[in-house]
């Protein structure tokens, strides 16, 4: 059996408060909440080493996986973010002045640019990738293999699930 943990107790106090919302769905809420805030501040760390905010890492890691030549338009990059088109301009403002991406005018339309990784910017992309992707595996290296491995079967039917009612009720 499971030892009970921090969110056992927090659906302890609601079965008293609040008893019809203590439940597997607050469980699953919080446990998700709290395993996300996990990876989250490894990687933030890892980034701040490296001189990068989520936003930027973000960005330069769509743009490193989009593969070569290394760009996309601002909007693509909105949509693959979920950020605003306020908040992806100011994140590629912050990546040119670091020279680690340019904007160029896109040929076929005059009124759309293209943000394309600099050299250097690959080479920092690749750099944050690879720190991310290690602090995110030290996480999860006390989780035996085949543990880890049901885990994220389990999580992408779970997300599928969740996805499909979310657009549903669209």
């Amino acid at each position: 059996m499971t030892e009970p943990d921090h969110v056992d107790d927090i659906i302890t106090a609601w079965h008293v408060q609040l008893p019809e919302i203590a439940g597997l769905p607050l469980e699953l809420a919080k446990r998700s909440a709290l395993l996300t805030a996990a990876f989250d501040e490894v990687a933030a760390h890892a980034l701040e080493r490296l001189g990068l905010t989520q936003a930027e890492y973000g960005m330069l890691a769509v743009l490193r996986r989009a593969g070569e030549p290394y760009r996309m338009k601002p909007t693509e990059l909105t949509h693959a973010l979920l950020l605003s088109s306020g908040g992806t301009s100011n994140v590629l403002k912050r990546l040119v002045a670091a020279g680690l991406v340019t904007r160029e005018a896109a040929r076929d339309d005059g009124r759309s640019s293209w943000v394309r990784l600099t050299p250097r910017g690959v080479v920092v992309a690749e750099s944050a990738v690879r720190a991310v992707t290690a602090a995110h595996a030290r996480i999860v290296a006390r989780i035996p293999e085949a543990e880890a491995q049901l885990l994220n079967n389990l999580l992408r039917d779970v997300l599928a699930a969740v996805e499909e009612g979310v657009l549903v009720r669209r």
